[in-house]
C-alpha cells in the first residue's frame, strides 16, 4: 500500500444520535495571494497563469529559443522585466543566474537549463482581513460538524492557532483533534481536517510522493487518508481532497491532471472497501463540476454518492446548488461523497452560505452575519457543505 502511515492515539465517549460532517475551503486562514484580493478578477488570472507557465518552463532541463522567448513575455506579463519585485510578486533567485539586465538594454535569459540555476517565482500574500477570519469561524462555530475538512488551510500551525484562539473568541467550541499533512502546494494551500474529541484521529495515510507516468508529482496537494473513531467504537474513512484548478488556465495538461488525481481517488477508496470498511467519505474541492469528463472515475464508476443528490439536501433560502461563488448550478465544484452503507444514513444535508459574499444587487441572494458589509469581509468564495448522518 503506497503511503506513510502515522498512529495517534485514541479515546471513546458517549454514544450520540448523530454524527455531522463538512467540507469548507477556507481560501487560506491567515494570508492570502494578495493579487486575488484586488478587485478585477482577470488580473488575478493573467499572474497565476503566468507564474505557474513560468515555474513549469524553469524545470525544463534545456532552454531553447522558443523557451527563452517566452518567458521573456511571462517576465514582462508578471511586471518583473526591471526589477525582480514588484505589488503583487517576486523572482526568488538562490543560485546561478537564470538572466541579466544590461543597462539600457532589454532583459535576457542567459541560463542554458535548469541545471545552471535554482530558482523561482512567487506570488506574493498579504494577511487575511481580520472580519474575515472571523466570519471563517463563525461558519465553522454555527455549522458545529464533528468532523470537518478544511480546504486551503497554510499549515497545521495556523489551523491550531485559528482553532484554539479565533474559534473560540466567537464562542465556538475548539476541536480537540487538528492534522495537517504538508502538501505538494509551495504557496500554502494544503488539506486538513478537525474532529471533535468523541471522534479522535487513529490512523493517518499520506500519498502526497506518488507521481505521474510522466514523473511529475500527482496530487497538488495531497488526497490523505484519515481513520476516525467513532463514540461507538466504529471506523470511519475520511479523505479530504483539493484537486488541479482551473484558476491558472484549464488546459489539457490540467484535465488529464485532475483526472489522474480523481481516478488514484477511486482506487484508494475501492482498495478501503475491498479491506472491509464500508464507512468511507471522501470530500473536498474537486475544482470541477459533476458532468465533467475529469471526474468521471470517481463520480460515476464508483458507489460513492454525493449529498448534492440527496432528497433532503438543502441549498438555503437561494436554490442554486453551486458551492462557490455566486452559487449557480454550474458553479458547483465542491463535494461530499459517501459509501453506500453512510448515504443511507444521512439525515439531512445542505449548503451553509452565510460566510460567503452575497452580490451587490438591492435583494441580496442569502442572508449573511451583520459583519459581512464588504467583499473583502467574506469568510471564502466557496460555501460549507455538510451532512447529517442518522
Amino acid at each position: 500500500m503506497s503511503g506513510v502511515f502515522f498512529y495517534l492515539s485514541f479515546i471513546t465517549s458517549d454514544t450520540q444520535l448523530y454524527m455531522k460532517i463538512a467540507a469548507y475551503n477556507v481560501e487560506n486562514m491567515f494570508q492570502r495571494t494578495k493579487v486575488f484580493n484586488q478587485s478585477d478578477p482577470d488580473i488575478a488570472k493573467q499572474f497565476s497563469m503566468a507564474a505557474n507557465e513560468l515555474n513549469l518552463l524553469f524545470e525544463k532541463p534545456m532552454y531553447d529559443d522558443a523557451d527563452k522567448l517566452r518567458m521573456l513575455e511571462l517576465f514582462a506579463k508578471l511586471g518583473l522585466s526591471k526589477a525582480n519585485e514588484n505589488a503583487y510578486a517576486y523572482f526568488r533567485g538562490i543560485r546561478g543566474d537564470l538572466f541579466k539586465r544590461p543597462k539600457g538594454k532589454s532583459m535576457q535569459i542567459t541560463a542554458k537549463g535548469r541545471e545552471d540555476w535554482i530558482g523561482w517565482v512567487e506570488l506574493k500574500s498579504e494577511p487575511v482581513n481580520a472580519i474575515a477570519i472571523q466570519n471563517t469561524a463563525r461558519v465553522i462555530r454555527d455549522v458545529g460538524a464533528d468532523i470537518i475538512a478544511i480546504i486551503e488551510v497554510e499549515d497545521r500551525r495556523a489551523l491550531k492557532q485559528f482553532n484554539e484562539h479565533v474559534l473560540t473568541q466567537v464562542g465556538g467550541k475548539a476541536y480537540e483533534h487538528v492534522m495537517v499533512i504538508e502538501g505538494n502546494d509551495d504557496r500554502g494551500i494544503d488539506v486538513g481536517l478537525m474532529t471533535a474529541g468523541d471522534h479522535p484521529l487513529r490512523l493517518m495515510c499520506s500519498h502526497v510522493h506518488e507521481r505521474q507516468s510522466n514523473g511529475r508529482l500527482l496530487f497538488s496537494r495531497d488526497a490523505p487518508e484519515y481513520e476516525v473513531t467513532g463514540p461507538d467504537g466504529d471506523r470511519l474513512w475520511v479523505i479530504p481532497c483539493h484537486f488541479k484548478s482551473k484558476f491558472g488556465g484549464d488546459d489539457s495538461n490540467s484535465r488529464r491532471r485532475r483526472a489522474a488525481q480523481a481516478a488514484r481517488v477511486a482506487e484508494i477508496y475501492a482498495r478501503l472497501r475491498s479491506e472491509g470498511n464500508p464507512d468511507v467519505v471522501v470530500l473536498g474541492d474537486f475544482n470541477d463540476t459533476p458532468d465533467s469528463e475529469a471526474l468521471t472515475s470517481l463520480l460515476k464508476q464508483t458507489d460513492l454518492r454525493d449529498v448534492g443528490a440527496h432528497p433532503s439536501f438543502d441549498p438555503g433560502s437561494y436554490k442554486g446548488r453551486g458551492t462557490f461563488g455566486t452559487g449557480t448550478n454550474s458553479q458547483k465544484i465542491d463535494y461530499l461523497l459517501l459509501s453506500p452503507a453512510l448515504y443511507a444514513r444521512v439525515r439531512s444535508c445542505g449548503l451553509f452560505r452565510m460566510g460567503a459574499w452575497p452580490g451587490t444587487a438591492a435583494k441580496p441572494r442569502w442572508e449573511t452575519y451583520p459583519e459581512l458589509k464588504k467583499l473583502e469581509h467574506a469568510a471564502s468564495d466557496h460555501h460549507l457543505i455538510w451532512v447529517d448522518l442518522a
